[in-house]
């Protein structure tokens, strides 16, 4: 396992300032998800890692031991590093059969004969590929593909695996099998693991921290639960999650410790202790009050806190159905489990969890009160 800590990394395009003063610490055995939408700086984060890139400014070191000081110009080999790198395309060698793909660098390394068989063997039985040793490339799936590569980076024994995209070329049913491979993998090696990609469910189904950027710089870094639960600002709860967290207009003000916040949801005070550390206005501000989808219970008229509201429009999608729903000025969407339908303009009622609820300032943009985990 391998502790990465980059500091104060600048990266430069030409005049397009791709990282902005990157500073993040993979500690030993995470599977770090770097997050975020084409062009916002992960990728080129992982290239710096592997060596394929150089930054400006900063350094790097991994366990410690110093692998890039842009000050003094030094940077060290890729070679020297103990990484090895899965791409988004396979890159395997088509004239090669799955095991001398494997092979190939281990070869490189000079190990005998037994070695490289019993480490092939190895990685095979880990990616569950072992009835295709003999096959070439041309004779396997995209899926089984990808296990080849996988199976060739890891056979080196790697203190770090960096994965680029690895999954983006497979269809959905294969992507849904391949993130738990990724999982177990990760489970049975204990290997750092730096994984780049714009899709959030896999960010969310397979890492232990996630590292979401906004144009070139860290918005937040997080377990994924408390990403999803208490995003830091308004960008980033409305890139997490689908469908998308419900956003309503409010107003808030801050006195004696609590926060009160009306809404089209009603009134709901809430204590210090649910607070960020964020600085709260003075006096009356505007606020944004965010609910996830799956937070609005649909409740009884007679049950307490009840809110009533009118359907807006229903729509069944097999294992789940998305309801909308309107009250006063707002629309918002409710998740429910399995198969629910009701009429454009039905009165119901729901519910809603007051701890589950995010707060944000609207000037800022940032997260004021957090939801509970629990």
């Amino acid at each position: 396992m391998s502790r990465v800590e980059l500091k104060n990394i600048d990266k430069f395009y030409g005049d397009s300032h791709v990282l902005k003063n990157l500073n993040l610490t993979i500690e030993d055995g995470d599977f770090m998800t770097l997050l975020g939408p084409s062009g916002c700086g992960k990728t080129t984060t992982l290239r710096i890692v592997s060596g394929l890139e150089r930054p400006q400014n900063g350094t790097m070191t991994i366990d410690g031991v110093e692998m890039i000081n842009a000050e003094n110009a030094y940077y060290a080999d890729p070679a020297k590093r103990g990484l090895n790198l899965v791409f988004q395309s396979y890159a395997l060698w088509p004239h090669m059969t799955v095991y001398e793909n494997i092979a190939f660098g281990l070869k490189i390394q000079k190990l005998s004969k037994s070695e490289i068989d019993k480490k092939v063997a190895e990685s095979l039985k880990m990616m569950r590929i072992e009835e295709f040793a003999k096959r070439y490339p041309n004779e396997l799936s995209g899926g089984q593909q990808q296990r080849v590569a996988i199976a060739r980076a890891v056979a080196s024994n790697p203190r770090l695996l960096l994965l680029d995209e690895p999954l983006s070329n497979l269809d959905a049913r294969l992507r849904l099998d391949m993130r738990s491979e990724l999982q177990r993998l990760h489970h049975q090696l204990g290997t750092t693991i730096i994984y780049v990609t714009h899709d959030q469910t896999e960010a969310l189904t397979m890492s232990t921290k996630i590292a979401l950027y906004r144009r070139g710089e860290l918005s937040q870094v997080a377990t994924p639960m408390e990403l999803y639960m208490n995003p830091v600002n308004l960008e980033a709860a409305d890139f997490i999650g689908n469908p998308r967290i419900n956003f309503l207009e409010g107003k808030a003000r801050y006195e004696g410790g609590k926060l009160s916040v009306s809404s089209e949801l009603g009134l709901h005070v809430f204590d210090k202790a649910d607070m960020t550390d964020q600085t709260i206005p003075d006096g009356e501000f505007d606020v944004i009050v965010a609910v996830r989808p799956e937070q609005i219970q649909f409740v009884g008229e007679t049950d307490k806190d009840a809110l009533p509201v009118k359907i807006y429009a229903n729509q069944p999608a097999g294992s789940e159905t998305l309801v909308s729903l309107e009250s006063g000025k707002s629309t918002f969407i409710a998740k429910m489990i399995g198969l629910q339908y009701y009429e454009i303009g039905q009165p119901v009622h729901i519910y809603i969890d007051p701890r589950k609820i995010n707060i944000y300032d609207c000037a800022s943009s940032n997260l004021i009160k957090r939801a509970s985990l629990d």
